[in-house]
This record gives C-alpha cells, sequence and structure tokens, in this order.
C-alpha cells in the first residue's frame, strides 16, 4: 500500500484471503506473543497493532484490522491505519469547536451587517478561525508524515505476519 498525499488522513485498505478468519487471527495472537516491537490485541474479529508505550510520540500509527467471512465470499481483511483514539478524537473535537465557532461568528457578523453596527470584529474572528482550521489541517498532515515511517513498519510487519503462516492472497 502507497502513502499517498491525498487528503487522506487515515488510510484504509482491503485485502481477500482463501483461509477461515479464525485461522488469520490466530496468526496474529500467535505473531503478538513473539514480537516485542509490537503489542497486538484482539476483541473479537478485530485486531489492533500498536507500538509499546515506551517507543511511541504523540503522532504514532496504529493499525486497526477487521477479519470476516461473509457465506461463500474470501476472507476479507480491511485495515486502517490512523492515529491512536485519543488524538483522532481530539483532532474532531478541535474541528467541530472551530466549525461550530465560524457559524457563529458569521451569523453575528451577519446580524451586525444588517443592523448597521460595526463588524470588524467579527471579521477578525472568522478569518483567524478560518486560520485555526488551516493550522489544524497542516498540523495532521504533519501528524502523518511523522508517523510515516511507523506505519510502514506496521505495514511490513503485517505483511510478515501474513506471509509467515503461508496464507494465500486471493
Amino acid at each position: 500500500m502507497e502513502l499517498s498525499n491525498d487528503v487522506v488522513l487515515r488510510p484504509r485498505f482491503s485485502l481477500e484471503f482463501l483461509d477461515a478468519p479464525e485461522k488469520l487471527l490466530k496468526a496474529f495472537e500467535e505473531a503478538g506473543s513473539q514480537t516485542k516491537d509490537f503489542i497486538i490485541n484482539r476483541s473479537d474479529d478485530h485486531v489492533f497493532i500498536t507500538f509499546p508505550k515506551a517507543k511511541q510520540h504523540f503522532w504514532s500509527p496504529q493499525l486497526h484490522l477487521e477479519i470476516y467471512k461473509i457465506e461463500d465470499q474470501p476472507t476479507i481483511l480491511k485495515g486502517l491505519y490512523g492515529p491512536s483514539p485519543t488524538v483522532w478524537t481530539m483532532f474532531m473535537f478541535l474541528h467541530f469547536v472551530v466549525g461550530t465557532l465560524f457559524i457563529a461568528g458569521a451569523i453575528w457578523a451577519y446580524v451586525n451587517i444588517t443592523l448597521g453596527e460595526p463588524y470588524i470584529f467579527q471579521v477578525v474572528g472568522l478569518i483567524a478561525l478560518f486560520l485555526l482550521w488551516f493550522a489544524l489541517y497542516f498540523g495532521g498532515r504533519i501528524g502523518k508524515e511523522t508517523g510515516k515511517n511507523e506505519m510502514l513498519l506496521l505495514q511490513s510487519f503485517l505483511y510478515d505476519t501474513l506471509n509467515k503462516g503461508q496464507h494465500i492472497v486471493a
């Protein structure tokens, strides 16, 4: 999987396998017991691969895998690279706050314009919120770039684990 410069902050991928989902899930459990470089947690059909706390930084990514089978179809492995849920929630919350304040400021500016009141404070606030939104966006892009090497390590570990078990990619 290639990490492009598209507007994708959380890259996704999907793979198909001929093996049963339980076989793939067990392969990740075994790999987790044999490595000290990654922490692997399993919850039902979900596998979370993260770095140990000592190796993590604010922008450290994690890999979330969902492995399932639908009737007679091949087993599907869906993956999602992203920051820790705490970092992602914080960024989404900040985007929501900035967006809400921008809408409120635009309404306030509109009301002042229609009433003939001074509105320079509101316009300056809207410009500041717009710049803050760009700062958040570029902060996320910088974080993605900072975690790129770790994403490649996670990807390498994923494929090594799948190749050790001789899992056939359909």
